[in-house]
């Protein structure tokens, strides 16, 4: 390995706050098969990208317990998903900097693989699961929760159909009451029609939000809530 891969790895165990006994298994996680296949064979990180897809489905699963202690399996499912699609996984990993310690193969440099959400999202899994073969449990989980805790916190990786599920949730813990909505305005042709949904949690106004329909109405003025509920001491 050249000072240059080296000088990778260690922005990767700084960017984690982890360093690898086994360079070995963090050199496997950032290589691409292209890489592999055209350095003539060796291991490219999808083993490990299978096998921290297990981790973090494990790992966010325990945490979305005990964030949402009273929630069914669906809503815990629905939150889950949304905060591990492909678009936020890559965001992640590149707050990390795994783009540019990836290695790839010349035809994927050329392509842009660097800044590939596929690619990134899997650099990731494949990150977490070197970390768990590496130091087990704990430095899995404190990565996790330091990357997913805060997303929670402030709704960002809350899909619109999950939205109001991470709001009644934390509106029962925090408030003791339950989100109600109200149609407050129809607008428009048949064809085109606008809806405007206010959002009450007791008898205070949380905010309100628009949409082409009703449900989406909703989504919005349960974004609204969640953020008015982040103003609030």
């Amino acid at each position: 390995m050249d000072n240059n891969e080296n000088d990778m790895l260690a922005r990767v165990e700084r960017a984690l706050g982890y360093t690898f006994r086994d360079k070995a298994l963090l050199e496997e996680a950032l290589t691409h098969r292209t890489f592999a296949n055209e350095a003539g064979g060796g291991k490219d990180n999808q083993r490990l990208e299978f096998f921290g897809d297990a981790v973090l489905d494990f790992l966010l699963s325990d945490l979305l317990l005990v964030r949402f202690p009273t929630s069914r399996e669906g809503e815990l499912t629905r939150i889950r998903a949304a905060l591990v699609d492909e678009g936020s996984l890559a965001r992640i990993a590149t707050g990390l900097d795994l783009g540019s310690c990836l290695r790839l193969g010349r035809g994927e440099e050329k392509g842009g693989g660097r800044e590939k959400r596929s690619l990134l999202a899997d650099a990731f899994e494949a990150l977490l699961a070197a970390l768990y073969l590496d130091g087990g449990i704990e430095p899995a989980r404190r990565v996790v929760q330091e990357h997913f805790a805060a997303l929670l916190v402030s709704g960002d990786e809350l899909s619109g159909r999950d939205f109001k599920t991470g709001l009644q949730e934390r509106a029962r813990l925090e408030r003791g009451q339950l989100p109600r909505y109200q149609l407050k305005q129809m607008s428009g042709p048949d064809h085109a029609r606008r809806f405007t949904v206010e959002i009450y949690l007791g008898d205070e106004l949380m905010g309100e939000g628009e949409g082409r329909t009703k449900k989406e109405a909703e989504q919005a003025a349960a974004r609204a809530a969640w953020a008015r509920l982040q103003e609030q001491p």
